[in-house]
């Protein structure tokens, strides 16, 4: 059964590995005036919300907001990205 906060892990985790390509995402970050990462906030806010709701592991989506925050730095927000697409996918496939 697909419920709210395993979907919201699986597109938030989508979003993480896209913002994570090196040169595009950071492009696209940069030329939007960080607005993604104000966006991902939001997501990972209300994921967390869902998660702590439905008993579901939380630490993708704390870890997308740290990510979020500290998204700014440009190799260490590449990085961070893909660490944390990596940790909401796992969580999604897991069920967790």
């Amino acid at each position: 059964m697909v419920t709210a906060s395993r979907l919201l892990k699986a597109v938030a985790g989508g979003l993480e590995a896209f913002w994570g390509i090196p040169l595009l995402g950071g492009l696209i970050i940069f030329g939007t005036g960080w607005a993604p990462l104000m966006f991902m906030l939001a997501v990972h806010i209300i994921g967390l919300v869902l998660a702590m709701s439905s008993r579901t592991s939380k630490a993708g989506h704390l870890l997308g907001i740290i990510t979020s925050i500290i998204g700014i730095i440009p190799i260490v927000g590449m990085i961070m990205h893909m660490i944390t697409a990596l940790v909401l996918i796992i969580e999604t496939v897991r069920g967790k």
